[in-house]
């Protein structure tokens, strides 16, 4: 038998290692920027979190017309939007919902009420986007301040 080679002793391996490792790293970072422009051009994925702005912003108890505006994070308003109106820690006589204008407004007949010894409380609003958008509504919405006088 001829003479054996020992792995140890074999340097063969490990010079065509580090060329491999860059050669991968350099394929993989044109493939990673390839995708992420891929990914950035499609708008699709995108999704517009809602909000509400009540005008008056504070009320005492009582019946009130409150006209709310649904926004999106630019300040812009959203028609075909439906409005729900529901007693946080005030007191509503059930739900009360309006769908929003072309200006993006609601307009909702509101009796908050207070208990007894309750200085303020909320009215809390949710939103249904209009169909066919790429609207949500996720977060927690402006709310309604009501204050005993």
């Amino acid at each position: 038998m001829g003479r054996r080679r020992r792995f140890a002793a074999d340097t063969r391996g490990i010079e065509g290692l580090p060329v491999r490792l860059v050669i991968a790293l350099v394929v993989g970072v044109a493939s990673l920027s390839v995708m992420m422009n891929m990914l950035s051009g499609i708008s699709g994925l995108a999704v517009t979190e809602l909000d509400v702005q009540p005008e008056p912003e504070v009320v005492e108890p009582g019946d009130h017309t409150v006209e709310v505006s649904v926004v999106d994070p630019d300040g812009h308003t959203v028609s075909d939007a439906t409005v729900i109106a529901r007693g946080g820690s005030a007191r509503l006589d059930g739900v009360e919902t309006a769908a929003t204008d072309e200006e993006g407004v609601a307009e909702l007949e509101l009796s908050p009420e207070l208990r007894p010894n309750q200085r303020d409380g909320t009215v809390e609003f949710d939103v249904k986007p209009p169909a066919g958008g790429e609207y949500s509504d996720k977060r927690e919405n402006t709310a309604l301040l009501v204050v005993a006088e």
